[in-house]
């Protein structure tokens, strides 16, 4: 009879985890973005144009995962001499690390919509707790490919000097805005 009640149980827990919905990045419309203050005149603002990952959404249960990577030397500031340098050992040093990666397996539900998810990220090598904020949600056919798709809008705060990019600390700022639209195409 604990055998039959495990085997239940057990085929209880694998029906979550195949009720998951799995969803591909969107290159297309999924830009990492970011803001830093330049020695107090102005915000720097920049993005990576390549990101690519997987999302596993579970609404109903309020569950689900996060791996996102980014190519770091697709970073794009509108200014060719800037990008160099940032791709540069000063900085993000695309040579040595050529990604970085979002990874979560603790997403934050209110209801059915995602209003955060705890991760960690990777950067410059190093690896740190960090909690994207979503601001916006939204899960529905896309009119344009008639496919299902969701896509959010979420932001952090870091400290760069946390990852080994301190170079012009503090005259450029360490904290860094971090601005996430992305959209996923479910599988």
């Amino acid at each position: 009879m604990v055998r039959f009640w495990a085997v239940i149980g057990a085929s209880l827990c694998s029906c979550a985890v195949l009720a998951a919905d799995s969803y591909t990045i969107d290159s297309r419309h999924t830009f990492p973005s970011f803001e830093i203050n330049h020695l107090g005149f102005s915000t720097q603002r920049g993005r990576f144009n390549e990101t690519s990952g997987k999302v596993l959404l579970d609404t109903a249960a309020a569950t689900g995962s996060i791996d996102i990577s980014v190519n770091t030397a697709s970073i794009s500031t509108g200014l060719a001499e800037l990008e160099q340098h940032l791709r540069g050992p000063d900085f993000l040093d695309s040579a040595k690390y050529p990604v970085m990666s979002f990874k979560s397996n603790r997403l934050i539900f209110q209801g059915e919509t995602l209003v955060g998810a705890d991760g960690v990220l990777t950067l410059h090598g190093v690896s740190k707790p960090v909690r994207l904020d979503v601001q916006h949600f939204y899960c529905g056919i896309n009119p344009l490919r008639m496919k299902y798709s969701c896509g959010a809008d979420a932001s952090a705060t870091i400290k760069r000097s946390e990852f080994g990019v301190d170079k012009y600390v503090p005259a450029v700022a360490d904290q860094v805005k971090v601005l996430i639209q992305v959209e996923a195409v479910k599988d």
